[in-house]
């Protein structure tokens, strides 16, 4: 069995404070959201584009740990601060940690 992808804790602070329907709309809005992050994350490391690449990580990283998604955000730490990568292998990473993510949040948030 998979370690959760979410934080309890952290996620159940966000609807404490936030409120569950506010905490719905975020992870909605997350969910619309990430994948471009993910493809702009791509598009830059194929084009060499150091700084966009950089932007994107770091969006991707702030936005995973406003709901408990440490290892997601952690990735994208690392890719954020390790500039642009050599190969694609931390990108093929990150979208699996973020499908993982993605899947446990859709359901925290309905449930």
């Amino acid at each position: 069995m998979n370690p959760p992808s979410i934080d309890r804790a952290v996620f159940d602070e966000l609807k404490d404070t936030a409120g569950a329907e506010f905490v719905v709309e975020l992870v909605d809005t997350f969910l619309e959201e990430a994948p471009q992050m993910l493809a702009e994350l791509r598009a830059a490391f194929s084009a060499g584009a150091a700084d966009r690449f950089r932007r994107a990580a770091h969006s991707l990283k702030t936005n995973a740990q406003t709901f408990g998604a440490a290892a997601l955000g952690a990735k994208a730490r690392e890719l954020e601060l390790g500039g642009l990568p050599a190969e694609a292998s931390g990108l093929d990473a990150l979208q699996r940690l973020y499908d993982a993510a993605a899947a446990e949040l859709r359901e925290l948030a309905r449930g």
